[in-house]
């Protein structure tokens, strides 16, 4: 398990997960939560080139393809620490947030070597009464740029009030009848840890069974940005012949806990600069990730 070597490098990350563990438990803040917010602006170090090649092979893209850049799809593990501080003192219990999704806008490639200038905020806020969408968006920029190399906004989901008339019950996403496979995924009980060592995401739900039990899942549940990289590394094996920079776009939202192990697949239905995505077990099938690629000028699907 080559990932455990790089777990002295998720200092910041493990440290804003304590931060985050404490700051929930201390319960919602108090007062009016106003959006945009107050921009957070810090520098991070370049990424150690082992972390980022351990990191390519286990979600399934090949590390030659990022000899001379990092992959956009990494940065949780450079963005969770200063993501966690907009959270801070929001008028929501965090202790039930969720995952619910992201948007990756890729502008050029990211190179290794340099260090990155991150600017965060929360964006907007969706609250309707029964759950809160907070939307964070963070901007990375190799220090000596001008403009950011990519725009990342995450979505956290807070269920708010269950009582009062129940709303309507809907169903969960399914994979369209007429996708098609573009990858398959044999998922391991020990994905999860390994993931967490590579990113700094030591949650234990995520690797940790009898934890995940204890919190209603039937075992251990891959990250949700977990299940991004292997989408998004499939979609570049599968559709961009190996070339990131093709990636235009990368809007995801998920929609099912993903339990490990487990065997899924990459699916896609269309065609052009634009073109429907999931991660689910097969056409018709549940879904656990929804998305939509947009590729780059030039990338298109043929």
């Amino acid at each position: 398990m080559s990932g455990l070597t790089h777990v002295v490098r998720q200092g910041p990350v493990m440290a804003a997960l304590v931060r985050t563990a404490f700051a929930a438990a201390r319960g919602p803040g108090r007062g009016e939560v106003h959006a945009p917010g107050p921009v957070i602006e810090t520098t991070v170090p370049p990424r150690d080139p082992g972390l980022v090649r351990d990191y390519v092979a286990h979600v399934g893209g090949d590390p030659a393809w990022y000899r001379d850049t990092v992959p956009a799809h990494l940065f949780p593990q450079w963005g969770f620490p200063v993501l966690s501080r907009v959270l801070e003192g929001v008028p929501f219990d965090l202790r039930r947030v969720l995952n619910a999704g992201c948007r990756i806008e890729v502008r050029r490639p990211i190179p290794q070597g340099r260090a990155l200038r991150l600017r965060v905020c929360l964006e907007s806020v969706d609250d309707d009464g029964r759950r809160a969408l907070l939307t964070q968006r963070l901007e990375t920029t190799p220090d000596g740029d001008d403009t950011p190399a990519m725009v990342a906004r995450v979505v956290a989901l807070v269920p708010l009030r269950s009582d009062g008339p129940k709303a309507e019950k809907k169903d969960r996403p399914r994979v369209a009848d007429d996708a098609d496979a573009l990858a398959r995924f044999a998922l391991t009980t020990g994905d999860g840890l390994t993931f967490a060592a590579l990113t700094g995401d030591f949650n234990p739900v995520h690797w940790l069974g009898p934890y995940a039990r204890a919190a209603g899942f039937k075992g251990t549940i891959l990250h949700g940005f977990g299940t991004l990289a292997r989408a998004y590394e499939g979609v570049v094996r599968a559709v961009f012949a190996g070339d990131p920079s093709r990636m235009g776009a990368f809007d995801v939202r998920f929609v099912r806990p993903l339990v490990l192990p487990a065997q899924v697949a990459l699916l896609a239905r269309g065609r052009g600069p634009s073109f429907e995505v999931w991660v689910g077990d097969a056409p018709g099938g549940p879904a656990y990730l929804t998305g939509t690629v947009e590729a780059a000028r030039g990338g298109d699907r043929g």
